[in-house]
Order: structure tokens, then C-alpha cells, then sequence
């Protein structure tokens, strides 16, 4: 008898394909602002711009994605997380400019499509949507076998929001004198995980599941904290004070990303004492012998998130920041010369 070929043979089930949107489409359409024109489905999601609200607009884009803490995630079989993280990666950035978080795209590949799994990302996604004030528009699942392994996948994310021409923060307005205020991350957020999986799976030899009493936690579970989502830190003050510049901390640590938004001539001084640090920096130090200005390049070493505002608005932008549920330190100014980010 001739053997027949067909599509799902070849590793491609278009049925589960088509059960994984059903099973996801009620808790997306959750996410969905009143702006949001189409459903679930469409080959191009519509979303209209309130130009009543934004008398001239701009758009702000970002792309991003999780990285290899998604190993973690396999290691752990939990999935429920990560996107937290896509989103938190995506809106963060953007916010940097300003920009509210309109709508946001993900990409979904794996080798094989197992919905539950799946599931239990989008319900993340959704969770992070949410959390940033954004729809979850659209996306595209993809079923590769042969490109990637079974029971792995790959994430990424396409963030859209929107700011006032001008109301856009660039840093062009930050001067000397500025108090820098960091807010803090809850661990490592979605950056350094090539070294910490080094460390502590080649090197080390620990068992995802073990419990590290320094950190009160399975070692899994602390690696898998979602990156902290800031669209409600900037929410909450930019109508009560002027913010002169942002920055995400992710990869290059304050170091790396504070200095994109110094106009030129100014420096930042940072204290390093002024904020603390997270038991899981201190940990990966030690354990790896890590030379400190490595650990500032690779980790945001507590902060994920910075505001840069005048000095005599600073304690005003702190409580606000923390009545809005957010651990915020002064931890330097702005100097006039020098290059970069000094740490004292």
C-alpha cells in the first residue's frame, strides 16, 4: 500500500493549532481596549488612535524578548510567567519616551504545539497586558518541527504606545543638579541569564528544584520572577510633575542605559550604597567569583527602572512612587562633565 503524506505527519497539527485559539481567545479578548476594532482572528488587527485625547500624536514602537530565562522555564516546566516578562520587556522600553502602552503583538514558535502549555503563556502575556494598561491585539503561532526542540519554545513581542509630540521625553531637558531616582526590580528581571545558568547549572551543578536558604526560595522559583512592569510608576506622577528622563534597566545595567539618555556634557553620579541589594546578586557574586564591574554591566543589581527629575522634586516623585506600591531610592545626581555613570 502506498504511504500517504500528510501535514500533520510531517510534525504540523493545524486542529490543535485551531483548539489553542479557541482555548486562549476568551481571556485575550480581556485585554481589549475600547480602541480595539477587531477580534481574535483577523489577518490584521485594527486598533484606532483617540485623537481627542492625543492632539498630536506620535507613535512609540519596541520590540524584545525573554531571552534564555526561558530555559528556566523548561527546566521548571512552568510557563505561566514569561510572559510577564515578554510584556514587562516590551512596555518598559517604550515608557521611556512617554509613551502609553496602546496594544501589543507576540510571537509564539515551538517544534511542537501543545495548547496547554501555550496556554499557560498567553495567560502571562494577558496577566503583563493587563498590568501595563495594553490589548493583546494579536500574534502568530508557530509550529516548527525540526527548527526548534518538542518541548521548547521561542517568545517575542511587538509593543505600540502612544505620546504627545509634545509631551516626549528624551532627556534633552536633565542639567546638573537633577536627582536620579531608582526604582527597584525584584530580582533579575529577563537579563544575565547566559551567566546564571553557567554558574549555576555548569559550574555549580544545582538542581533547579533545590532550596537556597540565603534566598528563601527554590532556586527555580527565584530565577523565574517576572520582570516588574513600570507603566503605573510613570501613570501616577506624569500629570503631577515634570520627569526629565527614563531608563530601563536591562542589559549594560545602570551603566549601559542610564548614559543613553544624558545629553551631552553631563555624567550621573550613583550611590551604590543608597539602594538594597537583592540576596540573588549578592549570591551569584560570591558563588562565581563574578568581578563587581561585571556584575554592574550584566544586572541591574537591583534597580530595574530610573526617573531622572529636578532635585526639588524628587521627594514628591518618592511618595508618589510608593504610594503607588513601588520601592523608590535617591541614589545620585546629575553632574556637569565627566562621561557616563559614576558609582561611589
Amino acid at each position: 500500500m502506498k504511504k500517504t503524506l500528510t501535514y500533520k505527519k510531517a510534525g504540523v497539527d493545524i486542529d490543535e493549532g485551531d483548539r489553542f485559539v479557541e482555548c486562549i481567545s476568551p481571556m485575550v479578548r480581556k485585554t481589549f481596549r475600547p480602541e480595539v476594532l477587531t477580534d481574535i482572528g483577523s489577518f490584521g488587527a485594527l486598533f484606532k488612535i483617540n485623537t481627542k485625547k492625543y492632539r498630536n500624536p506620535v507613535l512609540v514602537s519596541g520590540t524584545d524578548g525573554v531571552g534564555t530565562k526561558l530555559k528556566i522555564a523548561f527546566m521548571m516546566d512552568r510557563h505561566d510567567t514569561v510572559g510577564i516578562d515578554l510584556v514587562a520587556m516590551c512596555v518598559n522600553d517604550i515608557l521611556t519616551s512617554g509613551a502609553e502602552p496602546l496594544f501589543l503583538l507576540d510571537y509564539f514558535a515551538t517544534g511542537k504545539l501543545r495548547s496547554e502549555k501555550a496556554s499557560d503563556v498567553i495567560k502571562g502575556i494577558v496577566e503583563g497586558c493587563k498590568e501595563a494598561g495594553c490589548s493583546l491585539i494579536g500574534g502568530e503561532t508557530a509550529e516548527m518541527p525540526g527548527f526548534y526542540a518538542d518541548d521548547e519554545y521561542d517568545l517575542s513581542g511587538f509593543a505600540v504606545g502612544i505620546v504627545d509630540k509634545n509631551k516626549i521625553i528624551d532627556g534633552s531637558s536633565i542639567k546638573e543638579g537633577d536627582a536620579i531616582i531608582g526604582i527597584a526590580s525584584n530580582g533579575l528581571h529577563s537579563n544575565g541569564y547566559s551567566l546564571v545558568r553557567r554558574l549555576f547549572f555548569d559550574m555549580k551543578k544545582t538542581d533547579v528544584h533545590k532550596y537556597i536558604p540565603e534566598l528563601k526560595s527554590a532556586l527555580g522559583k527565584e530565577l523565574l520572577r517576572p520582570t516588574r512592569i513600570y507603566v503605573k510608576a510613570f501613570m501616577d506622577l506624569k500629570e503631577k510633575l515634570k520627569i526629565k528622563g527614563m531608563a530601563h534597566i536591562t542589559g549594560g545595567g545602570i551603566s549601559g542605559n542610564l548614559s543613553r539618555i544624558l545629553p551631552k556634557g553631563l555624567s550621573a553620579h550613583v550611590r551604590s550604597d543608597s539602594w538594597p541589594v537583592p540576596k540573588i546578586f549578592t549570591l551569584i557574586k560570591q558563588m562565581g567569583d563574578v568581578p563587581e564591574e561585571d556584575m554592574r554591566k550584566t544586572f541591574n543589581m537591583g534597580i530595574g527602572y530610573i526617573m531622572v527629575t529636578s532635585k526639588s522634586a524628587a521627594q514628591e516623585a518618592v511618595v508618589l512612587l510608593k504610594k503607588s506600591g513601588y520601592a523608590p531610592f535617591l541614589i545620585g545626581n546629575i553632574e556637569k562633565g565627566g562621561k557616563g555613570v559614576r558609582y561611589s
